[in-house]
């Protein structure tokens, strides 16, 4: 295993990481105007990732720095290809960022309703153009002998990329819906779990349906062996297993189903790419980015591999820290909530 291959998977554990961390954030953002009965109960929604949100999106930071550094190419062509939609996922990102801040300087309930309709924006938006993005990634676009993507916004917006955007929602929605039955308590909890379980098999047939349109819209032939195959088997039963453990108010295996669902289905993705990183639609086989035409310098990635064996272990143990340390459950009890 060369210094390419590792860190094409150090990547893909980043990107994977950020879509199950986030996921929930995503989730949890999407549901706050929905399940929140009155302000009280709204903020206790917020509270429930107010400690993991920022830490959630470093790792997406972390990913494109990654894939800056690592390949340089790759980075070059989807952040240039991909401009518009990367853009309007950062002004959501932002909104998201100053909803969490902004709602409570405010008693108006206008002023406040306004910020949580802010936070359903800055969290259904990103989860739609993530999957828009990666379904786009796994499919191909236009590129061309230069690595230059040669298509538009528009070209993005096709069939199988609208699916891949709105199985994002509807996975994360689970996903935050869950874990919404993790940290709340008394009647908060119980709408949540209602919530999951109604969502359950409508999540159920949205993702069958990208499953389903990955053979017709994506190139298996060469690529879907018997390991991308065993890997989507096992994101399936888990996102299966996922709607029994929620009738069994088992909240806690429900969500480690979620979490391999979205793991699962992410690590198909990346074994449907390699060794590739972008597939050119024009010219697959001479086109395509590849972690060896796309990559750095073997210094670069050497210098970047040990900078990573430093840093990496003290931010997993600061976020493990963190998780633990707010790991209670929330309740509506006004006197115990932060503002």
């Amino acid at each position: 295993m060369d210094l390419n291959m590792i860190w094409f998977i150090l990547i893909a554990i980043l990107y994977t990481g950020f879509f199950v961390l986030e996921g929930f954030d995503f989730g949890v953002g999407i549901l706050l105007p929905f399940l929140g009965k009155g302000d009280t109960e709204r903020r206790v929604i917020i509270n429930s990732i107010g400690p993991f949100w920022d830490g959630n999106e470093v790792w997406l930071l972390t990913a494109g720095g990654a894939t800056f550094a690592a390949f340089p190419h790759w980075y070059a062509t989807m952040f240039s290809g991909f401009y518009i939609p990367l853009f309007l996922l950062l002004i959501f990102l932002i909104l998201r960022g100053v909803a969490f801040e902004f709602r409570s300087k405010d008693k108006n309930p206008k002023w406040r309703k306004f910020w949580d309709w802010a936070l359903f924006a800055g969290s259904f938006a990103p989860a739609l153009l993530l999957g828009v993005a990666f379904a786009n990634i796994v499919k191909g676009v236009p590129i061309n002998a230069q690595m230059e993507y040669t298509g538009g916004f528009w070209n993005l917006l096709n069939p199988y990329g609208l699916l891949g955007g709105i199985s994002a929602v509807a996975v994360f929605t689970l996903h935050g819906g869950i874990f919404l039955s993790l940290k709340t308590k008394y009647s908060l909890m119980e709408r949540a779990r209602d919530f999951t379980h109604k969502l359950w098999l409508p999540v159920v047939v949205i993702y069958l349906l990208l499953v389903s349109a990955t053979f017709l819209y994506v190139d298996t032939s060469t690529q879907f062996g018997i390991i991308p195959g065993i890997v989507a088997i096992l994101a399936g039963l888990a996102i299966l297993l996922a709607g029994v453990l929620v009738r069994q108010k088992r909240d806690g295996w429900a969500f480690v189903m979620t979490s391999l669902t979205i793991i699962f289905t992410l690590a198909t993705f990346f074994l449907l790419l390699y060794p590739r990183v972008m597939i050119s639609s024009l010219n697959p086989e001479e086109w395509s980015l590849t972690i060896y035409n796309a990559a750095s310098g073997a210094y670069t990635l050497r210098v970047m591999s040990i900078i990573a064996l430093i840093f990496v272990p003290i931010v997993l143990a600061y976020q493990g820290w963190t998780y633990w340390i707010f790991r209670k459950r929330l309740t509506a009890d006004p006197a115990t909530l932060e503002y």
